[in-house]
């Protein structure tokens, strides 16, 4: 296992991308897309906490589903927030560049972006502590 202190470095960040998005969620600010972005970094860090945790392949990538598939080889029952990746995976490019397909980062969506993130935080948290890192 990686140094601990590396691990509770990269959770320190993914919990601040988190925070920012779900303080400004519930502050009822209308920066819906910019919200759902921190909801997507912030599961980019957990799942890059898990793979420093683990001396798994690390690749400088943002895909949350390729991230996760990593992070499967190691722990399978992550595969099941395949679901929550895919739909936190759309607001990398969506939401920081002009794109010429439809958007929709509405509070509804932006909620269930929090409500997906929330999972994957608890589930790598709780595999991690599990694991023997304290945070």
């Amino acid at each position: 296992m990686a140094d601990p202190s590396i691990v509770r470095e990269w959770l320190s960040k993914a919990d601040e991308d988190f925070n920012f998005a779900k303080i400004n969620l519930e502050e009822d600010s209308k920066f819906y897309s910019q919200i759902c972005f921190h909801f997507q970094q912030a599961v980019e860090k957990y799942l890059k906490a898990y793979v420093a945790a683990y001396d798994l392949e690390f690749e400088k990538i943002h895909n949350l589903i390729a991230l996760l598939k990593i992070c499967g080889k190691k722990d399978a029952s992550l595969l099941s927030l395949m679901e929550q990746c895919e739909l936190l995976n759309t607001a990398y490019i969506d939401t920081r560049y002009p794109v010429h397909w439809p958007t929709d980062y509405s509070k509804e969506k932006t909620q269930k972006m929090q409500e997906a993130a929330g999972k994957v935080a608890h589930a790598v948290k709780e595999i991690l502590e599990k694991g023997g890192i304290k945070f």
